[in-house]
């Protein structure tokens, strides 16, 4: 061989990462149910009738005539409307109740 140098790579040490100097914390945020908003969201249909979605919110909600009434106008006018804000375990009861007559939710955390 000329003067040309080989590196045998089996037998040379491989070379280890650096390691950092500094230490890094990660905070990590986690929230709760109990932080957390949850909201249940009902989506106009074009199945059900007025009527059917306001007896049905009352039921759910217990609320009264004239905001279940509000809420359904809601829904149908902007396609989309939350009727509860709350736990996660709220939203699904009233979800339960609002899926009896197969009307379209869902819910959003």
């Amino acid at each position: 061989m000329d003067d040309a140098f080989i590196l045998n790579s089996s037998s040379s040490p491989k070379p280890e990462p650096a390691k950092p100097d500094v230490e890094v914390e990660v905070a990590v945020e986690t929230k709760s149910d109990e932080d957390t908003p949850w909201r249940l969201v009902l989506y106009n249909d074009e199945i059900h009738t007025f009527d059917e979605v306001i007896n049905q919110l009352i039921k759910a909600l217990g609320c009264s005539f004239s905001k279940a009434e509000e809420l359904t106008f809601k829904v149908h006018n902007d396609g989309k409307a939350v009727v509860h804000e709350g736990t996660f375990e709220e939203c699904f009861q009233i979800n339960s109740v609002l899926q009896e007559i197969q009307l379209v939710t869902e819910i959003k955390g």
